[in-house]
């Protein structure tokens, strides 16, 4: 793969002027450019008649010089793909799927997924290219939306379907303490109750995200992070170190400010139980960072611009036995945790419409959160 030679950009594109039909395509397929997918509109022939936004960033050449090309120069086998057109010129199949690689310039080819398909207009073929790592990314983030939409219902299901017959049962045990004499008995009644109190709370955090109305202002990132920086060095004030590398230029958006502080702080408190060894020799460290992350595509959307925020800790890293299940409910990897902290800090950064991932390795796990910005 290394040895194969690099795109060069057409040499008669870049000066040609736009014809009228290249610009009345520009309107027309003027919404590709809303895409994650990198797409091209192309004559039977391969010249390209328009070329998306996601098409030109992955290239490296602009969309002047990418209209008019031949766009099977751009693949390292361009005969799949001159084969697809004449086949789709011919009307020998409505979509047609294959993998290749894409050419870029300055960087090595790019492993694609090509969907070429006809269009209603006689020579126009629209070619997508999904990038096979992108892909994987998306259909990755796609089953974690799903399996969170269920636990959502599984969570609410369960929970009011406990709480009713806990209500019940701890009335039941209060009315028998009232006719016990016995202080022994009256012990037991007590632990039941004590339970049940328990079992409540409990019931009452898996419902408390659904529960609490979304309360949108304008939101400071580093606000958020310096709030709960000052909770967790309360908490946790020697053996500690808390580093700071913000990116003071990202803009304030709009969102639940409480809700992203209640995030990133159970995301912190985790990250600080995991440091337990570190913090009593002294050498815990916590890291908050933050960047914009520019043209990025996660939630099957393409975003120009998004917060990118990572906590990052020194600790042993997430256990290999629940790193994939670390955002489901009631899964914890410590003795006598609640399994809830990330559960809610992935409802909350979904309701701003990000996402939340993790990366750990045993010294280093970063919890990255993306949330689109304006």
């Amino acid at each position: 793969m290394g040895g194969l030679k690099k795109p060069t950009p057409p040499s008669n594109a870049s000066s040609a002027a736009p014809t009228p039909r290249a610009a009345s395509a520009a309107v027309r397929f003027h919404s590709f450019d809303l895409l994650a997918t990198l797409v091209a509109v192309v004559h039977g022939n391969g010249a390209v008649l328009f070329a998306n936004a996601a098409l030109e960033d992955a290239l490296g050449i602009s969309r002047r010089a990418i209209v008019g090309s031949h766009f099977p120069d751009n693949f390292t086998e361009p005969s799949h793909l001159q084969n697809a057109l004449q086949g789709a010129g011919g009307n020998e199949f409505a979509a047609l799927r294959y993998d290749a690689w894409l050419k870029r310039l300055n960087h090595d080819p790019l492993p694609v997924h090509v969907i070429v398909t006809q269009t209603e207009k006689a020579d126009e073929i629209i070619v997508e290219l999904l990038p096979l790592e992108q892909q994987a990314r998306q259909d990755r983030e796609e089953r974690l939306s799903e399996q969170a939409q269920a636990n959502k219902e599984l969570i609410r299901n369960l929970a009011h379907e406990i709480k009713n017959p806990l209500g019940g049962i701890r009335g039941a045990a209060q009315l028998l303490e009232m006719e016990m004499e016995s202080r022994e008995l009256i012990e037991y009644t007590q632990v039941i109750i004590h339970e049940a109190d328990r079992l409540q709370t409990l019931v009452d955090r898996l419902l408390a995200p659904h529960r609490r109305p979304h309360l949108v202002g304008d939101v400071n990132i580093h606000e958020v992070c310096e709030r709960v920086r000052s909770l967790i060095l309360a908490e946790f004030p020697k053996g500690l170190k808390v580093v700071r590398d913000y990116d003071t230029s990202i803009p304030e958006f709009r969102g639940d400010r409480e809700q992203l502080i209640q995030t990133v702080l159970n995301i912190a408190h985790n990250a600080c139980q995991a440091l337990v060894e570190q913090i009593a020799e002294g050498d815990a460290c916590l890291t908050f960072y933050t960047r914009i992350a520019r043209q990025t595509t996660f939630g099957k959307q393409r975003y120009r611009l998004a917060l990118e925020l990572h906590v990052i800790d020194n600790g042993p890293g997430v256990p290999d036995s629940i790193k994939d299940r670390i955002f489901y409910p009631l899964v914890s990897g410590r003795e006598g945790g609640s399994g809830l902290g990330l559960t809610l800090a992935q409802t909350f950064v979904q309701q701003h419409h990000g996402l939340i991932e993790c990366d750990s390795v045993p010294g280093r796990t970063d919890f990255k959160i993306l949330i689109p910005l304006p």
